[in-house]
């Protein structure tokens, strides 16, 4: 068996989702030993939003996306994310 790798403390959920896409889960858990939860009282953090986009953008972040081995929804709120916060430091 494997030795597991630590996890590092975050600061912050995008320091997590960018660590997560980039790390495999299985260096860092024994999935062998995880259990089911439930957690019925959790709320969303998270607001469902409809964009309409060029079918060519599409097309490049499912490529860029693949190449990162993630899911593409999950690369837009990545560069996201990175160019708002870009351009708030920039704002202040």
């Amino acid at each position: 068996m494997q030795k597991l790798k630590k996890i590092p403390k975050f600061h912050n959920e995008d320091e997590e989702i960018a660590f997560w896409s980039k790390h495999d889960s299985t260096d860092y858990l024994d999935l062998s030993k995880a259990k089911r939860v439930r957690f019925p009282n959790l709320r969303r953090t998270s607001k469902l939003v409809a964009l309409n986009m060029p079918i060519s953008l599409i097309d490049q972040l499912k490529f860029l996306a693949n190449k990162k081995d993630i899911a593409y929804q999950s690369l837009m709120k990545i560069f996201l994310s990175d160019k708002v916060r870009q351009e708030l430091r920039k704002a202040s």
